[in-house]
């Protein structure tokens, strides 16, 4: 079979066809800095990869070329020829705690989730929509970023607010890029050869969470109610002393929707850089020395090494630390920065084995109390796995 999967971010989206059983893919594409100045996407074929600059003003752009760079390397000479299509979204609340076969009620119940996941649930139903217009008989499956971290005890998913609020309203820490989580915890454990495994796993990137997970089960994980919860990212807060949007409707007069919305879109690296939402162009000021650059590069890298140590405490001693995501699996800079924030924990980096990207590699020096690792993540493989599977019943 011929599974296309569909990762939509906030500000990219990912793609790729793989034959299944076989696990062959057969092609793969990243569309990045989608509704930023910049944009571009790559597609990759036997390991060639060929780049293009194109102007991508929302998500339906980067679908029509999606749609087009199947065709145009001969992957498909016909949409029919998709024998399922496999969709991350990011919330499924309590409803859903297992990947679903995607159907119009489906799409109406995920739509009650928007003012949860404003930022991404809307990108990705419209992606649903396209594709299920362009492919109107083939199964597709819907893989949410909440179902992993439905092992969460209630110590950790309920908030100290008025109980009713979640028996009536379902207000309660869901946990987000679960999807991602789980492949990092299958994959080091295929590498330590066990599955009684205690992973601390840093998915870094536009978006951000780190994830406490203890043979299988998660403990704990930073993002909660919403994506805008947890770390600070792209364009989002993450934790916030949450009178400071009272006083801040009062001191400017904008309205409660306004101040969330600039909490979503317009905080984080953008915000506190004033420069860009990427971590690269972050970066790039850091190294010109730019002082707001340099700021939120510090908060962001603070505030993963924070949860690092107060997971490491909830599991009683962490196994592995996994770096994993876009800037987890390509920034040098950052990890050596946020293993240097955690050497209390006698963590300790190997400069030279830290010197790459996107591989699967330990980088931490023989004598850390914690090994630490790079592992590239891989959501589309778990999303058509998935969708196989369901499509298969």
């Amino acid at each position: 079979m011929k599974i296309l999967t569909v990762n939509a971010g906030s500000s990219s989206l990912k793609f790729n066809v793989i034959e299944l059983p076989e696990k062959n893919e057969l092609i793969s594409g990243y569309f990045q800095r989608i509704g930023i100045e910049g944009s571009f996407y790559y597609v990759k074929i036997d390991g060639v990869k060929t780049e293009h600059e194109v102007e991508l003003k929302n998500h339906m752009d980067a679908v029509e070329c999606l749609k087009k760079e199947l065709f145009d390397n001969n992957i498909i000479k016909s949409l029919d020829e998709i024998d399922g299509v496999g969709h991350r979204l990011v919330h499924g609340g309590d409803k859903f705690k297992n990947s679903v076969i995607i159907t119009d009620e489906v799409l109406e119940e995920c739509e009650e989730f928007n003012d949860l996941a404003p930022l991404h649930n809307p990108p990705m139903l419209a992606c649903v929509r396209a594709f299920k217009e362009a492919m109107p008989e083939t199964p597709m499956v819907a893989v949410f970023d909440t179902s992993f971290h439905q092992s969460m005890s209630p110590e950790e998913y309920i908030y100290p607010v008025p109980y009713e609020w979640y028996t009536e309203y379902g207000v309660r820490k869901y946990g987000f890029h679960g999807t991602s989580h789980r492949f990092i915890y299958r994959t080091i454990a295929d590498v330590f050869g066990r599955r009684d495994i205690k992973v601390i796993s840093c998915h870094l990137g536009s978006g951000a969470s780190v994830c406490a997970i203890d043979k299988g089960r998660v403990v704990d994980t930073t993002m909660g109610f919403s994506p805008l919860a947890g770390l600070m990212m792209g364009t989002r807060s993450g934790d916030i002393d949450e009178s400071l949007i009272p006083y801040i409707v009062k001191k400017t007069g904008k309205s409660y929707d306004e101040v969330f919305e600039d909490l979503n879109k317009h905080s984080g690296f953008l915000g506190v850089s004033g420069v860009s939402s990427d971590s690269r162009d972050i970066e790039k000021g850091v190294k010109e020395g730019n002082e707001r650059c340099i700021l939120a590069n510090n908060i962001f890298n603070q505030r993963v090494a924070n949860y690092i140590a107060q997971y490491n405490n909830q599991l009683y001693g962490a196994d592995v630390i996994v770096f994993t995501a876009g800037l987890g699996e390509n920034s040098i800079d950052t990890r050596k920065d946020i293993i240097k924030r955690v050497s209390s924990l006698g963590v300790k980096l190997d400069e030279e084995a830290n010197d790459v990207r996107g591989k699967l590699q330990k980088i931490s020096a023989e004598d850390s109390k914690i090994p630490v690792y790079v592992v590239p993540t891989n959501e589309e493989l778990m999303i058509a796995l998935d969708t196989y599977e369901l499509i298969s019943e």
